[in-house]
């Protein structure tokens, strides 16, 4: 079974549970109830975390989407919670680094295939500073090796998500060596 996107998974009216009719419209609109549902993007952040040699951590992904790619730090935005706040707290669980300064350097659409659905996200990225790079511990769950550098095409034609590679790319734009 392919990866589909998520408008198209809405065989039946979430509210009502009439059969949708209209399969993988944008907006969602039910018929019987009136219900709309807009399938917007979710938040997602990225950190672009600097060391005193200005080279960037890249992490290396141990699970899909992207196994076994080049990455940055980040992930979701919880409900109820700022990028800002997702930004320290993604970097902190999958790091065990605290973010001690955030700059905004851009954000980018995205498309997230996981577990056969394919959903639209924003990717926001901040460069970031840490308190200190000792603390550097990668959740095994999630990460399964990390590097400093200034990276070159093998990096970046081995990242998991072409958001990563542009702000990285932006990002060397601005901090040439």
């Amino acid at each position: 079974m392919s990866d589909i996107p998520v408008e198209a998974a809405y065989a039946f009216c979430p509210r009502c549970g009439i059969e949708n009719n209209d399969i993988g419209s944008i907006p969602f609109h039910c018929s019987s109830c009136e219900a709309t549902l807009f399938f917007g993007p979710v938040a997602a952040v990225g950190g672009l975390i600097v060391n005193q040699r200005n080279e960037l951590l890249f992490v290396r992904r141990a699970r899909n989407p992207g196994l076994g790619k080049w990455g940055l730090p980040g992930g979701f935005v919880d409900r109820d919670e700022s990028v800002e706040e997702a930004l320290a707290r993604e970097v902190l669980e999958e790091t065990s680094l605290k973010v001690r300064q955030a700059r905004y350097l851009m954000s980018r659409p995205n498309r997230y295939a996981y577990r056969g659905m394919i959903s639209p996200v924003v990717d926001f990225f901040f460069e970031c500073q840490v308190h200190s790079l000792v603390d550097l511990s990668l959740a095994a769950d999630e990460l399964d090796h990390h590097i400093w550098v200034r990276p070159g095409a093998e990096h970046l034609g081995n990242m998991a998500f072409e958001s990563n590679r542009i702000a990285v790319e932006l990002w060397m734009q601005e901090n040439p060596e």
